[in-house]
This record gives C-alpha cells, structure tokens and sequence, in this order.
C-alpha cells in the first residue's frame, strides 16, 4: 500500500513543473481564441481590376467573332435545309423555299425570297447582304421591257445569254443525253472549257453506266452552281444507270455503306436513328441524324427509297 501512494507523491521542484504547464495551456488556449491571426485585408483598386475585366470581356467578343460561321456570297435559289439552318433560317421557312423551288419557279428578288419564305425582317436584313443573283438578274437588259417576259419563269432565266440574244429553253427531247456527250460538246457550254470538260467524263466514266442523275454534277469538282444550271440547259441524263434502291428501313451497315458519302459510323447513327422513329418515314428524316451531310442529301436519296417494314 504504501509503495502503491508512492506513485501519487511528487517532489516540490515536479509540483511547480505541472504547475507552470497548467499555465501555459490556458495562455496558449486564451491567445488562441482572443487574438486574431487572419492576414491583412487586401487592398483592391477597382479601376484597375475594372480595366482588366474590360479586356478580358473584349477579348471574349472578339474570339466570339471569330468562331462564328462565316457566311460567302451565295445564289439563294440553292439553299439546302443544312445551308439554310446555319443562315438561321426555321425548318417552315426553309420547306416553303424548297416547295417553291419544287415547281421550276426561281427567286429573283430579295422581296421576293421574304414572300415566299416569310423569314423575319431582322433575319432579312442580316443575311440579304450575301445573296447574289445571277447576272441576267442585276443587268437590265435594254429590250426586256418591250418584250414583257415574266422575271420569275424558269425559261426566261434560262433563256438569257450573252447581250440581248435570246435563247429557248430546250426541251428535254432536244436536250443532249449527259450520259453520251463528248468533251467538244460540253466546251460549247459557256463557262465549260477543258478542265471542267475532262472532270465531267472522268466523274461519269467512274462507274459503269455513268451518271444516275443530273443532281451529280454536283460532285464534279469546281462546278458552280450557275455553270451546273448552263449544262443543264443543253444537256440532261437521258439514259441513267440503272440502280437496286436499298430500302432505308432494312439496310444493314454492309449495305449503307454502299452509298457515297456515308460511312459506317454514319450508317451506325441512321440505324439507331430508325429503331428510335420506329422507322423512316421520308428520305428527308435523315437529315436530322446525327452528323448526316444534308447537304449531300440529293445525291443519297439516289440510292435510297422508302418502304415500311412490317
């Protein structure tokens, strides 16, 4: 017992020692709650920082600026449900253009192209400044008056050339076939000299049969769309290559594939698309797939058709 109170008895010199700890912890507890050891407030200068905010905004503007679309001069006669939503335009205001163009009929006018498409005047205004008309279209011409030929008839944009000659709009029987023309015919073409005369035959000759349809001159590298409306004045696919549609609602990947400008990717995304539809019902649906070339559209749809599956 007495060995076991031995453990408790301290020397003066040990009891001074915890006396002097016992201090110090409530000094150090009492600085720790009563003094404050936050730094210094930071002094701001507000028209710097200001400043600073300003150009960083400008500097935002102006990246903005640039990752913008840029928009090029453009003939609005040809506007493809793909060129037409990145003018901005609705898919309404871009299917009244399309039904329009549907019936041989051509915008001539920007008054005109707001008739018929019903686009807002702000959006008008934005985007009117890129169209450009064709020349028989600016140019007055001096006896047009007197001979009283409607603007926005096909033919009569057809039929003008160069000065005051006038030209008929051929029929399709007196067009020549595209699928046989030499390289001399097409060079009487104006705009068509050997370049483009070689370039048309070389695309035709790629596949037996050559072209499907006139459409494909649009795959011919270089052509315009104003020299493509030349050729096509004079000559027309009179004996197309004949084709095995793929029905859009069975083809498989193999088959998609097949078609210029779809790759398997893309053919993943078009059947995925149609499981989710639970089938195509237009040609025009696959325009909404995701990364489909709409404005290759005209030249799927050749190999392309319609039919429900059961």
């Amino acid at each position: 017992m007495q060995n076991f109170k031995s453990h408790f008895t301290f020397s003066k010199e040990q009891r001074n020692g915890i006396f002097l700890l016992l201090i110090l912890i409530i000094i150090f507890q009492c600085v720790y709650f009563f003094v404050d050891f936050s730094s210094e407030e930071i002094q701001i200068n507000k028209e710097e920082l200001s400043k600073f905010t300003k150009e960083i905004d400008s500097l935002r503007l102006v990246q903005l600026e640039e990752s913008k679309p840029k928009i090029y001069p453009f003939n609005p006669n040809y506007i493809s449900d793909y060129k037409g939503a990145t003018l901005g335009m609705t898919n309404q205001e871009i299917d009244r253009l399309l039904a329009f163009r549907r019936q041989d009929k051509w915008i001539n006018s920007t008054k005109q192209f707001q008739n018929v498409t019903q686009v807002s005047d702000s959006l008008l205004k934005a985007i009117s400044p890129y169209f450009k008309f064709p020349e028989w279209v600016t140019k007055t011409k001096p006896d047009r008056a007197s001979r009283n030929y409607p603007v926005d008839n096909f033919s009569e944009k057809a039929s003008w050339r160069h000065g005051n000659n006038y030209k008929k709009t051929l029929t399709f029987a007196q067009k020549q076939d595209l699928n046989t023309a030499t390289a001399i015919q097409l060079q009487k073409v104006n705009g068509i000299g050997k370049v483009f005369s070689d370039r048309i035959i070389k695309y035709r000759n790629k596949s037996v049969g050559g072209f499907i349809a006139d459409v494909q001159l649009q795959e011919v590298y270089g052509l315009t769309p104003e020299v493509i409306e030349k050729i096509t004045n004079q000559f027309t696919v009179k004996t197309p290559k004949v084709i095995r549609k793929i029905n859009v609602n069975s083809a498989t990947v193999d088959d998609l594939v097949t078609i210029p400008h779809i790759d398997y990717d893309l053919a993943h995304n078009i059947i995925e698309q149609r499981q989710l539809r639970e089938g195509y019902k237009t040609i025009n649906e696959l325009t909404k797939v995701k990364d489909f070339p709409a404005n290759k559209i005209e030249i799927i749809e050749l190999y392309l058709q319609i039919k429900k599956e059961n």
